[in-house]
């Protein structure tokens, strides 16, 4: 009788709504306890998640770096500009000047799958970087480019008209998307400015006839004020850093603070201070949002002799691979080792920076077939100056440029629209 009420006792607990309730909470808590990481893989799967999206042909570092020039692909798209681009510089101008034309090729990045750089789509890009400017600052080399770019641009907006604001030695707007580009020439980059031997017999006692002084520290007038201006910016310096532009009787003597650097600087030492210098001043000074570019060395393709001295680059023909070494590298002490010297200043003393670097120097090393030469559209130019064997016809080897630095532009606009 006992064990019959013990057991009904236990029947009634086991029925009891606290006890169902107890034993549903052990069942349900391995549950609980997972729920929270189930619905999260869950979430995650349901996701749809895009796979990274790679970088356009052209816009990656080592696009410019790693390929070869090959025939452009057929059929051929006609050329965008012709030789009567308002933009253009008569010296640059081989087709005006009577230089056989340029066997037609294009560069394929190795990354690319044997695809070419895209020639730039000029309406695209003036409508991709609407209301923005773009400004290159430099020598010479940096007005090249900024030729190619301002014609190229011409093609999509003929009615671009010239401007020369703010200290711009070349530049065009173009009022279709409201686009500014503009060169800005400071050889230097940094200030510099002649300062003559007061007392005659100096100059026969020592031979210098006056000094360059250089402010390291202070940019050079003709962009000093940019700096807030450009949404882009296209660096580069290099090619004046040399004893045949500054000789021993005008040698360039480098300031700081307003007093002379000492123990003096040696030109390849003064050139990496101007480099971190002025890199340091546009960290300091443009917005964060501007996108900033350094443009490499571009190599010269003299044979036989300087620039000075029967040096000349009439050819028609690409160097081989296995050439490029013996032409450039500065191990063999040759005359076209300035570029790779340059360069390796260049790449120490931006470490740190806020520079991209735009290696466009192994690419362009392959064509000696590229530059004036002798069509210099001068009478006497040759036996004046010599052949120009360091600047390059347009259109040429800096269009591909053009489209190089179109596809890096293009993908940073991209991304900071995303």
């Amino acid at each position: 009788m006992r064990r019959k009420r013990a057991a009904a006792s236990l029947s009634a607990a086991r029925s009891s709504p606290e006890a169902s309730a107890m034993r549903c909470l052990r069942l349900r808590l391995p549950f609980l306890l997972l729920l929270p990481v189930t619905v999260t893989i869950l979430i995650l799967l349901s996701r749809r998640v895009s796979p990274p999206q790679s970088l356009p042909c052209g816009a990656a570092p080592s696009d410019s770096t790693a390929g070869r020039w090959v025939p452009t692909p057929r059929p051929a798209p006609p050329p965008l500009y012709a030789a009567s681009c308002p933009f253009h510089r008569n010296s640059y101008n081989c087709l005006r000047n009577g230089r056989p034309p340029l066997v037609a090729l294009s560069w394929a990045p190795a990354r690319c799958g044997g695809a070419v750089v895209p020639r730039i789509d000029a309406a695209g890009f003036l409508a991709a970087a609407r209301g923005r400017r773009v400004g290159l600052v430099g020598d010479s080399l940096s007005e090249n480019l900024a030729v190619a770019l301002l014609c190229a641009l011409r093609s999509a907006d003929p009615g671009a008209r010239k401007w020369k604001r703010r200290g711009a030695w070349r530049g065009g707007y173009f009022p279709r998307e409201d686009v500014t580009v503009a060169f800005h020439r400071a050889v230097l980059l940094a200030k510099y400015t002649w300062q003559p031997v007061e007392n005659p017999e100096e100059v026969q006692k020592d031979g210098i006839k006056g000094i360059y002084r250089v402010d390291v520290d202070i940019p050079a007038d003709e962009w000093i004020n940019v700096t807030k201006f450009y949404d882009v910016l296209i660096v580069n310096t290099g090619h004046w850093w040399g004893t045949y532009k500054f000789p021993k009787e005008t040698p360039l003597v480098f300031y700081r603070g307003g007093e002379p650097i000492e123990p003096p600087l040696s030109i390849p030492d003064g050139l990496k201070v101007v480099i971190r210098s002025m890199a340091s001043y546009i960290d300091r000074e443009m917005p964060s949002k501007t996108l900033k570019l350094w443009r490499t060395q571009s190599p010269r393709h003299f044979y036989g002799g300087e620039w000075d001295r029967n040096g000349s680059c009439v050819t028609d023909r690409l160097l081989e691979e296995d050439e490029l070494e013996s032409w450039f590298d500065p191990r063999f002490g040759g005359v076209n080792k300035d570029a790779r010297t340059v360069n390796l200043a260049i790449q120490e003393a931006l470490a740190g920076s806020g520079f991209r670097l735009v290696n466009l120097t192994y690419m362009s090393e392959f064509r000696a077939d590229a530059h004036p030469a002798t069509w210099l559209g001068k009478k006497d130019a040759v036996a004046v100056y010599g052949q120009d064997c360091m600047h390059w016809c347009v259109p040429g080897v800096p269009d591909t440029w053009v489209d190089i630095l179109a596809a890096q532009i293009l993908h940073y606009f991209k991304q900071s629209k995303g």
